[in-house]
């Protein structure tokens, strides 16, 4: 009963957009190659990007640790503001090494800009995660998945892959077992 409940969740999130007016968009980081994005995080930016030109949030919040310079906060970071982002409005947290902190790391940006409202920008499959760590650190998010067709489509046993990766971290981390 747990996974075809879970399964649920994360179709249901997977499949709807609850892009509205909020306070930032936060995109979460995916991998980067050399200071360039990944077309997963290409993909994802992108998103963000029309989502910010549509003027629903004046920042956008770039996640993902990695290397010194080159990590998929940074990256993402200066992807915007290369696409006409004015740097003000982007801020690049690069410390998180995961899903969940980089929930926690968004949760302390929000605090200390005042933030309450959050889009946040992922795969589909990622989003229902992303929601519920979110709002286990006190932040009221609205999911909106970057576009499948944004990326190089994935084989059915890719998307099975994923959907397994979350359905045992959400459980994972429902047993505080992280």
């Amino acid at each position: 009963g747990w996974f075809v409940w879970l399964n649920g969740q994360i179709e249901y999130y997977a499949a709807r957009d609850q892009a509205r007016p909020a306070d930032a968009i936060a995109v979460f980081g995916a991998a980067e190659y050399d200071g360039r994005p990944s077309p997963v995080l290409r993909a994802r930016l992108d998103h963000a990007l029309g989502l910010y030109q549509e003027q629903l949030a004046p920042l956008i919040i770039t996640l993902g640790g990695g290397g010194a310079h080159d990590s998929e906060g940074a990256v993402g970071h200066d992807y915007l503001v290369a696409h006409g982002v004015p740097e003000t409005q982007v801020i690049a947290e690069t410390q998180s090494s995961n899903t969940e902190e980089s929930a926690r790391r968004l949760s302390t940006i929000a605090r200390e800009n005042h933030l309450n409202r959050i889009i946040a920008v992922s795969d589909g499959t990622h989003l229902f995660r992303i929601r519920s760590l979110c709002a286990s650190f006190g932040l009221d998010v609205y999911t909106s998945p970057r576009p499948r067709q944004q990326a190089r489509p994935l084989t059915p046993w890719e998307e099975g892959q994923r959907l397994f990766h979350e359905m045992l971290s959400f459980t994972l981390w429902r047993l505080h077992m992280h």
